[in-house]
């Protein structure tokens, strides 16, 4: 991967060319394959290729993804990776006009409904895993009183955590030891409520 580190969206256009179904499921599935190109992302979420490169570029465009080396024999595919090693936005960066407001809070919607749709096809599936994997699989809810540097602080914290996880799984992977190695979805939330 090009460049390291969250690239964190602070400009309205880019958070709405990010905030399309389609483009989301490509930027995640381009994630986990980290390089790949139209055809192999057409088939993992079942578009034509034409649309699928064509959304790509739209990515490209706002730097959220970049060519890769080519791979393989065939010169003339193009290959595809993020462009960081990860994307974030923050409503601190949209809350100044209400077209920057709505935008945000769409986009969430929209990535917080695809996670869900990922979660559901987890549970749907549940007898396809073995054994060992459901017994591993997890839904947490804490309820905690905290103040709102205490959750950037926990957000901080279980970053570090989620990292240092990320990091051994792919140095094992790059060792060749895929073992019984799966792609696992952590989503966490942290926001207030009142009773």
């Amino acid at each position: 991967m090009a460049a390291q580190g969250n690239r964190r969206i602070t400009d309205l256009d880019t958070l709405k060319a990010f905030g399309h179904p389609l483009r989301m499921k490509l930027y995640r599935a381009l994630y986990i394959a980290r390089t790949a190109t139209a055809s192999q992302l057409a088939d993992q979420v079942d578009e034509a290729v034409s649309l699928v490169s064509y959304h790509l570029r739209k990515l490209a465009d706002h730097g959220l993804i970049e060519e890769a080396e080519a791979q393989g024999r065939d010169g003339r595919e193009r290959w595809w990776q993020p462009a960081s090693e990860g994307v974030s936005y923050r409503h601190e960066d949209f809350k100044d006009a209400p077209e920057r407001v709505a935008a945000h809070a769409s986009v969430t919607r929209l990535l917080i409904e695809q996670r869900i749709e990922l979660y559901r096809a987890f549970l749907d599936e549940m007898a396809a895993w073995s054994a060992e994997w459901t017994g591993a699989s997890f839904s947490s809810e804490y309820a905690v009183s905290l103040t709102p540097a205490e959750v950037r602080e926990m957000e901080h914290e279980l970053g570090a955590v989620l990292d240092k996880f990320k990091e051994r799984g792919d140095a094992a992977v790059k060792a060749g030891d895929g073992g019984d190695r799966e792609h696992v979805a952590v989503h966490l939330y942290g926001f207030p409520f009142r009773v």
